[in-house]
C-alpha cells in the first residue's frame, strides 16, 4: 500500500508526525503539507504565486520522505500526486487534525478539503480528527486509522470513496466504539466581536459560541457525545438530486 499523508496544521504538526510514524509500519509513505497552519482555509488552491515544495528530515524517521509547500491543503495532494511522488498513491490520509470537523463545518474544513483533493483525483481519502483541542493525545487515533486505511484498501474502495473520521478526545478504555454517522449541523452565536485597534478604527474578530443542533442520534455529532468513533461517508458532489424533477417543472426563460 502506497499512503500520502497530509494535513492543515502543519508539516511538523504532532498529529501528522505521529500518523506518519504509523503508518510506515504498514505502507509506503510519503508526507506532503503545508510549511505553516492552513486551517479553516476550505479548498482554496494557489493561482497567482508559485508554489515551492522543500525535502524536510523528520527526527523520528530518517527515512521517511516529506515535503514543505507554501501553499493550502488541496494544492499539498494535487502537487504531490501530478508532481512530486514518484508513482500514484493507493490512499490519501489527512489529519490527524487538532479539533473536531463535525457537521457543516467540513465545509471549512482544509482536512477534509484535503482528502477530497484526492477524490477528486480518483484516489480514495480518509480525513480524521481529534475533537480535543486542548490536551490532544493523538496515539490512538492514529492506530486507528492505519487500522481503517487497511480495511478499506482490502475492500477495494471506489475511487470516489470518502470517509471522514472523527475520534472523540476520551480515553481508549471509555470509547464505546465505532459508529457510521451522516453529517449533523453545527451553528455558531454571535459569530464577530466587533473591536477597536489602537489607531481607533473597527475591525472584527471571528469567535462566537458553537451551537451543536440535534438532528437525531445518526450523526457524528451525537456519536462524539456519546464517546464513539463517527465514521462518515462523504461526497463532493453537491448537486441537489432531489430537487432536480422539480425544477425542471420551473418556467426559466431566456
Amino acid at each position: 500500500m502506497r499512503v500520502l499523508l497530509t494535513n492543515d496544521d502543519g508539516i511538523f504538526a504532532e498529529g501528522l508526525q505521529l500518523m506518519a510514524k504509523e503508518f510506515e509500519k504498514i505502507a509506503e509513505t510519503y508526507v506532503v503539507a503545508p510549511d505553516h497552519e492552513q486551517s479553516a482555509t476550505g479548498h482554496a488552491i494557489t493561482m497567482h504565486r508559485p508554489l515551492r515544495a522543500e525535502k524536510v528530515k523528520f527526527l523520528h524517521s530518517p527515512s521517511l520522505t516529506g515535503w514543505s509547500v507554501n501553499g493550502t491543503p488541496a494544492d499539498c495532494v494535487k502537487l504531490a500526486v501530478e508532481a512530486i511522488l514518484p508513482a500514484r498513491p493507493d490512499l490519501v490520509v489527512s489529519g490527524i487534525n487538532r479539533g473536531a470537523n463535525l457537521g457543516t463545518d467540513v465545509l471549512y474544513s482544509g482536512t477534509v478539503s484535503a482528502a477530497i483533493e484526492g477524490v477528486i483525483l480518483g484516489i480514495p481519502a480518509i480525513a480524521v480528527s481529534l475533537t480535543e483541542y486542548r490536551e490532544p493525545r493523538y496515539e490512538y487515533a492514529a492506530e486507528f486509522i492505519c487500522r481503517l486505511a487497511q480495511v478499506l484498501i482490502e475492500k477495494g474502495p471506489d475511487n470516489d470513496m470518502l470517509l471522514n473520521v472523527n475520534v472523540p478526545g476520551c480515553s481508549r478504555e471509555k470509547m464505546q466504539g465505532v459508529a457510521i454517522t451522516r453529517l449533523g449541523v453545527r451553528q455558531y452565536k454571535n459569530a464577530f466581536q466587533e473591536r477597536q485597534d489602537p489607531r481607533g478604527r473597527t475591525y472584527y474578530w471571528l469567535a462566537g459560541e458553537l451551537i451543536d443542533v440535534e438532528d437525531g442520534g445518526d450523526t457524528d455529532v451525537a456519536a462524539i457525545k456519546s464517546c464513539k468513533i463517527s465514521v462518515t461517508p462523504i461526497q463532493h458532489d453537491l448537486t441537489h438530486f432531489n430537487f432536480i424533477n422539480k425544477l425542471k417543472e420551473w418556467t426559466i426563460k431566456l
